[in-house]
């Protein structure tokens, strides 16, 4: 018997709120060890907030707070209620405090481009993944994006995209080419880093069987790997004949000992395996509770 905690109600705002508060914590801290001492302009109003810092000596996270305020109302009226603007005002404040109340007391850990590269992009991204996670937002210009999607039905993608070359074009032309060719490579290593804390590592496979015993198939997989399978109803694009398929998800470990089990079976049996990008379920994560 596997135990669960149980996630609702308040457990669930709780765990939400801490998640906020920690990947705040972590864009905030990755700003100021990697990207102000070293010129290099993130995407979005930290990019910006950046810039003027440098332009005009002004403190990057009371003036990334600042640029948020009307963003965030903007978002709390056209993009996602009460719930985001709450949500997302605790990422901003926090990130934005956790940046200038850190600055004086932060020793720059290097001034290497490619390790900016990576532990910037490596902090950037899993904390923007943890507030995402908990159904936040960091602000800025994706709520803008949010907007354009909404009443225009341009890509939350393509504005973005767009927005972030106004950016490193200020930035290329305050920095120099260098800066922004480190920022798009450091927005890349940011960009994998969240869509691999978002979706988790793959670590469990699907496997397709089309199998003329589709039975003693389910028996073997049941008896020898402990999985559930699904039926599926199949036909041959050549022959016109039903082919029932048998659909599994095992652990990536146990793939030899699934494709051996039903060899012994059927050996004229069809097997095609693939990752699975995320496994929510019973023998696996459990499936995220509460609203």
């Amino acid at each position: 018997m596997v135990w669960k905690l149980p996630v609702s109600g308040r457990f669930r705002v709780v765990v939400d709120y801490s998640q906020i508060i920690l990947g705040a914590t972590l864009v905030g801290l990755g700003t100021n060890w990697f990207f102000v001492p070293n010129k290099v302009v993130s995407g979005g109003v930290t990019g910006v907030s950046i810039l003027l810092h440098y332009a005009f000596d002004t403190p990057v996270g009371l003036v990334n707070l600042l640029l948020n305020v009307p963003l965030m109302i903007i978002g709390w009226r056209w993009a996602g209620g009460m719930k985001f603007l709450l949500r997302t005002a605790v990422a901003v404040v926090v990130m934005s405090a956790v940046i200038d109340l850190t600055q004086a007391h932060l020793t720059v850990p290097t001034t290497d481009r490619l390790l900016v590269i990576c532990y910037g992009g490596l902090l950037d991204g899993l904390g923007i993944a943890l507030v995402f996670r908990a159904r936040g937002s960091t602000g800025g210009t994706d709520v803008l994006a949010r907007i354009a999607h909404r009443f225009f039905g341009v890509g939350i993608g393509q504005t973005l995209l767009a927005l972030n070359l106004v950016i490193f074009a200020a930035a290329a032309f305050q920095f120099g080419a260098e800066a922004v060719m480190v920022a798009l490579a450091l927005a890349f290593v940011s960009a994998r880093v969240l869509d691999t804390v978002l979706t988790g590592f793959s670590v469990s496979r699907q496997a397709m069987i089309v199998t003329t015993k589709p039975g003693p198939v389910r028996d073997a997989i049941f008896r020898h790997l402990g999985r559930g399978v699904t039926f599926m109803e199949a036909s041959g694009g050549f022959s016109g004949k039903a082919r029932p398929m048998v659909y599994v998800v095992v652990a990536a470990h146990e793939v030899a000992r699934l494709k051996m089990r039903v060899s012994e079976v059927d050996p004229e049996a069809f097997i095609a395996i693939s990752k699975a990008q995320e496994v929510l379920g019973e023998g696996f994560a459990p499936a995220v509770q509460g609203g």
